[in-house]
């Protein structure tokens, strides 16, 4: 087996409502590409729900009880423009950060390289105060510091190839030493940061790419950039915000990138994985909004991740 899958049926009842591209398809389309590429490939296993102990280490406990209160009995509830609360929000966003908690126990514990969690809504534009851009709450940056508090990892990595910049996931690590941060984004979009990196004491190295950015100048941002920051970060564990809405069908983004930029990048991590945190990856979609684009995109990365 090579790549663990964590996901949850609860994931599908988060529904922002008629012609929201961050809809309950995009999970259906994941499955099906997952279910295509079945056993020897692939295992699978249902994602917990987080506690809010879990949430409070990222989040201030005044936001989540605040998003939490708003959850509607009926109907939908805006928290801003385009974040949308419906009945099955709470459970959905609980199971989404607790499948990404429940990875780093599967891959820290050693008995799986990399884990890849299935869920929804996506998480790394919530900041420690505020619901954002889609995302309720943080499961990368939950689940970074899960792997640092619960198991010790010392040095954990939290890289982003979204095409959109990974603003909570950066703010929320910005300031803790152990923790690094790198970023791939078409800018200018949403959410218009990721323009400047930091050395210390979180490292974060951002790589804004301009719209209409190909398949050769985003492998060459990773190649020369980012991917080497990371090996030189020689980290215990990495996690990836996986977002594939970089791809060239994908309406939310300028970006011409292929599936096959997915796979390469894939690669690249599964091999820096294996040399420095002993092939430990775990990877949390993100976006992705059109639905073949998404499915083929993300067998083409799940693929590239050998078998153990």
């Amino acid at each position: 087996m090579s790549t663990l899958i964590i996901s949850h049926q609860l994931c599908l009842g988060h529904d922002p409502g008629p012609g929201h591209p961050e809809c309950p398809a995009r999970l259906h389309a994941v499955s099906r590409a997952l279910e295509a590429l079945g056993s020897p490939l692939l295992a699978f296993a249902e994602a917990p729900e987080a506690s809010l102990e879990a949430l409070f280490r990222v989040h201030a406990a005044a936001m989540v009880e605040r998003v939490l209160a708003a959850v509607p009995a009926a109907g939908l509830y805006p928290l801003e423009r385009d974040t949308i609360l419906s009945p099955g929000s709470r459970a959905a966003a609980l199971a989404a950060v607790g499948g990404a908690l429940a990875a780093v126990d599967a891959v820290a514990g050693g008995g799986v390289a990399h884990a890849f969690v299935a869920a929804r809504p996506p998480g790394h534009h919530a900041t420690r105060d505020e619901a954002m851009g889609f995302c309720l709450f943080n499961a990368i940056a939950a689940a970074a510091v899960h792997a640092h508090e619960a198991h010790g990892c010392a040095r954990v990595a939290v890289i982003d190839f979204d095409v959109h910049h990974g603003n909570g996931t950066e703010a929320i690590l910005r300031g803790r030493e152990g923790f690094f941060y790198a970023s791939s984004h078409e800018y200018p979009n949403y959410p218009g940061t990721g323009t400047h990196s930091e050395d210390s004491p979180c490292p974060i190295v951002n790589a804004p790419l301009a719209p209409m950015t190909d398949s050769a100048a985003f492998r060459t941002a990773w190649r020369d950039r980012l991917l080497p920051a990371l090996r030189a970060f020689a980290p215990e564990l990495v996690l990836v915000s996986a977002g594939f809405d970089g791809h060239r069908k994908d309406p939310l983004s300028m970006m011409q990138l292929e599936a096959t930029d997915y796979a390469w990048l894939g690669t690249e991590i599964a091999r820096i994985g294996a040399e420095s945190a002993a092939g430990g990856v775990v990877s949390v979609l993100e976006g992705g909004y059109d639905l073949d684009a998404l499915g083929a995109s993300v067998a083409a990365y799940i693929k590239a991740f050998p078998a153990a």
